[in-house]
């Protein structure tokens, strides 16, 4: 990986803007050097009109296209009537999307945040409450199971859950209650679940931060019932892979599980304002009591009404079907391309991955820059896993256009 900030490829211009955050922005990131000025649908424009494939979505935050119309009007329609009122008052939006979210999904209550961050704290807040309340463990005593290699936001308690140093090297004193377990276990959360203080399982349907690992088939619902036999709520963090991203509206829908706590971000806005939730039903939702939680942008407004309407669109526009679709189409094309670089292709509707194998010095930061120049974006996770997330309303024909984008890439080494 270059120590630069830029190639040859970005102009003077694009330089400039980069030179302005490294100068006075924090450094807590490493962009793929190219700057975008403008989005549409599946696609980025540069500062210099320079037009791009958009396979990041924003970490799949943008899986209804960017700038949807219908979900840019709710937000600039709301902005103009109200936008905060805080919690301290009623507002006229809320309560429509608590009824509009929670019988989408199925629920009998949500708690709206901001931040996908937020919204694991909110879960792991319900969970430990749920667990002095309802279950009876010793008060201090509760415990959660989670997964190596997982990826649930960079909050202090957040890392203190992460297997991966990047993230919680040089941030201690950690937080406690944490058991850490292999993902993909059955017989690591069988034994975790001995323990009569554990209150939770956190897991993502699939470690999408991690290079998108695909669990076992059936590793899901198994986990699913070691909890209820348990009597430990089951959490599914579907913040990455929820809002159809996966070929179904949670991932967990294709095992058929049912979770006892449900963690929504990203897409949730369509990427237009940040909107979180956390879904329950009322004997763990209703332990928390007025004052014990709560956010002043929580449930404001223009997140109401951005987050109904960008569920309405995934509806409307079938982008649960449209990513089970086009996601076999991406998977076996991209499995036609013959390249030394290609170790593994993975993946679940349009979450998709290619493992790759450094060869003669190049490995994926350089394959992403090459496709980068080809017109298609994409960014590593881990050094050597490209992660492939298009918006939900690509099509089949921008599909077989971005493969051939990116086998032009992977051949340009040979």
């Amino acid at each position: 990986m270059t120590d630069t900030h830029y190639d040859e490829m970005v102009s003077s211009r694009g330089r400039e803007i980069i030179d302005l955050e490294d100068k006075f922005g924090a450094h807590n990131y490493h962009p793929l050097p190219v700057v975008i000025s403008r989005g549409e649908g599946v696609y980025f424009w540069d500062v210099d009109g320079k037009k791009y494939f958009d396979f990041l979505s924003a970490y799949s935050a943008v899986n209804q296209g960017h700038c949807h119309p219908r979900i840019v009007d709710s937000l600039v329609d709301q902005a103009r009537r109200l936008t905060l009122t805080s919690r301290a008052f009623y507002n006229d939006s809320l309560g429509d999307f608590e009824k509009y979210i929670t019988s989408y999904f199925g629920y009998d209550k949500v708690l709206a945040m901001n931040t996908g961050a937020e919204a694991v704290e909110t879960a792991l807040k319900l969970a430990r409450k749920w667990g002095y309340k309802v279950k009876g463990i010793p008060q201090n005593e509760a415990k959660i199971v989670i997964c190596d290699d997982n990826f649930h936001g960079r909050t202090i308690t957040i890392i203190s859950m992460s297997t991966d140093p990047t993230a919680f090297n040089d941030y201690g004193p950690y937080t406690p209650g944490f058991v850490k377990i292999p993902y993909n276990n059955i017989e690591a959360l069988e034994n975790a679940l001995q323990d009569s203080n554990v209150a939770a399982f956190l897991v993502e349907p699939i470690q999408g931060e991690a290079g998108v690992f695909v669990p076992d088939d059936g590793f899901l619902k198994k986990a699913f019932d070691l909890c209820k036999s348990k009597n430990v709520l089951f959490i599914a963090d579907e913040i990455q892979t929820g809002i159809a991203r996966t070929g179904k509206l949670l991932a967990v829908d294709h095992e058929e599980v049912r979770p006892d706590i449900v963690i929504l971000g990203k897409a949730l806005s369509g990427g237009v304002f940040p909107v979180s939730a956390v879904l329950a039903d009322d004997e763990i939702m209703l332990t928390i009591q007025p004052g014990e939680h709560g956010s002043t942008y929580g449930g404001n407004p223009i997140a109401a009404r951005v987050a109904i309407t960008a569920l309405e669109v995934v509806r409307d526009e079938k982008l649960a079907e449209r990513a089970e679709e086009l996601g076999q189409i991406f998977r076996a094309e991209l499995a036609k391309i013959e390249s030394p670089l290609i170790e593994l292709i993975r993946g679940k509707g349009l979450l998709n991955a290619a493992v790759i194998k450094p060869t003669k010095g190049k490995e994926a930061w350089d394959v992403c820059l090459k496709m980068r120049d080809f017109g298609l974006l994409a960014k590593p996770t881990h050094g050597h896993i490209i992660r492939f997330a298009p918006p939900l309303i690509i099509t089949k024909n921008q599909i077989l256009d971005s493969v051939e984008i990116i086998a032009k890439a992977l051949k340009s080494f040979e």
